[in-house]
């Protein structure tokens, strides 16, 4: 077996360091200190530099200009931004792409994916559902009028919704299937109002009452939202690695530096211990990962459907992530509330992407869901 990554996806991780390596994770006002959002808008000077390097059109078909990659690449993308708290809807945007690319008409691939793969046209997802509880395909319902769709419900906590061209809302029909509907900012019958991350972002929960769409603007493919999901989920964990990667990193920096009795507390075995401890977290958390990314691309059959492997990765990264941060805090003292200090930005970044897609205990229900609908021989 070869575990390492393809030349390819390695050119798409080393690019990302280049993008990312200017990058400050304390470039906004601290969440700590902001009422509402740290900021209007994404940082859209970043934004360019990551269309001019093409790495918003990473999986992309090269007829809509894009490099033809995989989940594994875009996943050591998100990777790299998630160590410098980039804020730009990298995950959304892309993931949507793809799936109007796997999923959608021919009109719609043509009108969406050109633009967004040049950062011209941005997309992103409504998957938290009505509470960020409930599942998000049982939040909106679609009726057929006609030759439209009639779209009714709430999605809260939609990332970047004042930002996007275009949201991608799963919704149900009455003979129980699921359809991907993409509606425009300011669509007629579709509503924001504002709502803000623990990170300090400024999110939509998006009513949507008696939103009418054309057929052309609604995905009607089996598969298409559990899909999208799944990429999201992944693309998460992905970013819950980077994060923790990089505070694993400032607290070994800080407690090589920080002494007590004469000696630095990186020397001190209760010290040792935790940190060791973390680092096991987040190799579980890279493993983890990487297994539910190359389902996703290979569609390889295994004992389980791609869901379980997506569903373990989740646990991981929830759970890792949160001990991860909470230990640096921990190992920091009261340097690590310090706002001046970026280590209390992370702490609130893995918050936000611990529950995004939902918590641990979510994903352990689903998996035992999977595992009782095919037990293991």
């Amino acid at each position: 077996m070869d575990f390492t990554f393809t030349e390819e996806q390695q050119a798409a991780a080393e690019a990302a360091k280049g993008v990312f390596a200017g990058v400050a994770p304390d470039a906004v006002p601290s969440p700590a200190l902001t009422p509402g959002a740290v900021a209007e808008t994404y940082d859209r000077a970043l934004w360019a530099r990551l269309a001019d390097a093409d790495l918003l059109s990473l999986l992309l078909d090269p007829r809509y200009g894009g490099a033809g990659l995989d989940a594994i690449a875009l996943c050591l993308v998100l990777r790299e931004s998630a160590r410098v708290l980039a804020r730009v809807p990298l995950l959304e945007s892309s993931a949507a792409a793809a799936a109007v690319q796997a999923y959608g008409g021919e009109e719609a691939k043509a009108d969406l994916l050109g633009r967004a793969g040049r950062g011209e046209l941005v997309l992103t997802v409504a998957a938290h559902g009505r509470t960020g509880h409930d599942p998000a395909d049982q939040a909106v319902t679609a009726r057929q009028d006609g030759e439209t769709w009639v779209l009714d419900g709430v999605q809260t906590a939609v990332p970047w919704a004042y930002d996007a061209d275009v949201t991608l809302v799963p919704a149900h029909t009455g003979t129980g299937r699921t359809l991907l509907a993409l509606v425009p900012r300011g669509h007629e019958g579709a509503v924001l109002a504002e709502q803000f991350s623990t990170s300090g972002e400024r999110l939509g929960e998006l009513r949507l009452q008696s939103a009418r769409l054309a057929a052309r603007d609604v995905i009607d493919a089996d598969g298409a939202w559990e899909w999208l999901r799944a990429l999201l989920a992944t693309g998460t964990c992905a970013l819950a690695l980077g994060l923790g990667e990089r505070v694993l990193r400032m607290t070994g920096e800080y407690t090589s530096e920080r002494e007590q009795f004469g000696f630095p507390i990186a020397t001190f075995q209760a010290v040792a211990v935790q940190a060791a401890d973390r680092y096991i977290d987040l190799r579980a958390m890279e493993a983890t990962l990487w297994q539910a990314a190359w389902r996703i691309t290979s569609g390889a059959p295994g004992a389980l459907p791609a869901a379980g492997d997506v569903a373990v990765a989740k646990i991981w990264a929830a759970e890792g992530v949160r001990r991860v941060v909470q230990t640096a805090q921990h190992l920091h003292g009261g340097f690590g509330a310090d706002v001046d200090y970026p280590l209390h930005r992370y702490h609130a970044w893995a918050k936000h992407l611990e529950l995004s897609l939902g918590p641990a205990a979510a994903h352990e229900e689903a998996l035992g869901d999977l595992l009782a609908a095919h037990p293991l021989a």
